[in-house]
């Protein structure tokens, strides 16, 4: 079956990566020096543009006085562009009313522009709601609390199989100061293999029973699932907040749990290759496309969280590029979860096994608050509390 056109997307270009950018456009120093004059407010990217539709974006963009750089060398599909525009907000506003009155191609630009612009100013919600509870968001950093409920995890595959185990587990984490408790059933590390449903049901329902038969038990729940039909069971049995890894990729169905249910949702971003054409702007482009999905099954915006998924479909070089611009995901508008716990990447780069890299979770917990990360998701919650407190503390001051 043949394939439908990418979507067109525009991003704002933070004004420390300006030039950068410009430069991989191939523009020489004397132009550059000349753009870096012009930059009275904002830059924008657009990315894969039909050739055809690059005379009336380039004619509005004149008109309205804008500067405007081409470049064929982000998109690696036939026929397509990219292309930096710098203007004023007013400036970009004009042309993108210019486009949407032109061709459905023009058109397409023009929404894409005016939709970076509202992403502008979007501000995310002030509290992530989750049942009866009410936690604040951007006045301090959210601590997800990870349990494993399952024989084959990268980072503590058999510990907490056992109800017990798990049960002992989520309370340690609910006394050392977590805000959610993720419960997940079904192993996605590398090269994992999918568990049956009946077999996740089993390891996850009686852990959310427990805990919420518990009146003692005050935090809210998570299910870590793909899955709907884990998802609604769950979510029938007292949990707040599904956990999705695969941001409701393909033909999936829990979103309209989700909305059914009410509850919030976080959309990882994740891929089944680590193959990108531009690595960033591709992953803010699949993380909208999941928006987008699930605004369609119903979901309110202020249910929504997104992930740029840190180990999932990413080398150990883009995991670190991501991280390094972790603040262009908090750009879209939606509270920012962090899940860099114990992963590969750390791993890789100091060299160590699963079991020892506290402190370089601890790294990228202190780099995604600074970046403005609403939520991080750990397997050490005490020692991240307080890394996060620390941080917090630095970051957010008013």
């Amino acid at each position: 079956m043949k394939r439908g056109a990418p979507p067109i997307r525009a991003f704002l270009i933070n004004p420390d990566q300006i030039e950068d950018e410009l430069n991989a456009f191939g523009l020489a120093e004397e132009e550059v020096k000349n753009c870096r004059g012009r930059l009275v407010t904002l830059a924008l990217r657009l990315y894969r543009i039909p050739v055809q539709a690059k005379p009336l974006l380039e004619k509005a963009a004149l008109t309205h006085g804008a500067e405007i750089v081409f470049s064929g060398s982000g998109a690696a599909l036939p026929g397509l562009f990219d292309v930096i525009i710098i203007a004023t907000e007013n400036q970009l506003t004009a042309i993108s009313a210019q486009l949407q009155l032109l061709n459905k191609s023009a058109a397409k630009l023009g929404v894409a522009l005016a939709e970076a612009l509202e992403r502008k100013h979007k501000s995310k919600p002030d509290r992530l709601v989750l049942g009866e509870h009410s936690l604040p968001l951007g006045s301090r950093t959210l601590i997800m609390g990870i349990l494993n409920v399952t024989p084959d995890s990268f980072s503590d595959g058999g510990r907490f199989d056992h109800i017990d185990a798990a049960l002992e587990q989520a309370y340690r984490m609910a006394e050392e100061g977590a805000d959610i408790i993720d419960i997940g059933g079904e192993s996605t590390r590398p090269g994992h293999k999918p568990v049956p449903i009946e077999d996740e049901l089993q390891r996850v329902i009686p852990v959310i029973e427990a805990l919420k038969g518990d009146r003692l038990f005050k935090l809210p729940l998570s299910i870590d699932t793909y899955k709907a039909e884990v998802a609604e069971q769950a979510v029938d049995r007292g949990a707040e907040m599904i956990n999705d890894v695969w941001g409701m990729k393909d033909k999936s169905t829990v979103g309209m749990v989700a909305a059914e249910k009410n509850v919030p949702i976080c959309l990882m971003h994740n891929r089944s290759s680590t193959d990108y054409d531009n690595l960033i702007p591709d992953i803010l482009c699949e993380l909208l496309t999941s928006v987008e999905k699930a605004r369609m099954a119903g979901i309110s915006e202020e249910m929504i969280i997104i992930d740029p998924g840190i180990g999932f479909g990413k080398d150990l070089q883009q995991n670190l590029d991501v991280m390094l611009n972790l603040n262009m995901f908090c750009s879209l508008g939606y509270p920012l979860l962090l899940g860099a716990s114990r992963k590969s990447m750390i791993g890789k780069t100091l060299n160590l096994p699963v079991e020892e890299r506290m402190e370089g979770t601890a790294a990228t917990t202190a780099i995604g608050i600074s970046a403005g990360v609403d939520i991080v998701r750990v397997h050490e919650v005490r020692e991240m509390r307080r890394v996060a407190a620390m941080t917090d503390a630095m970051c957010r001051r008013r």
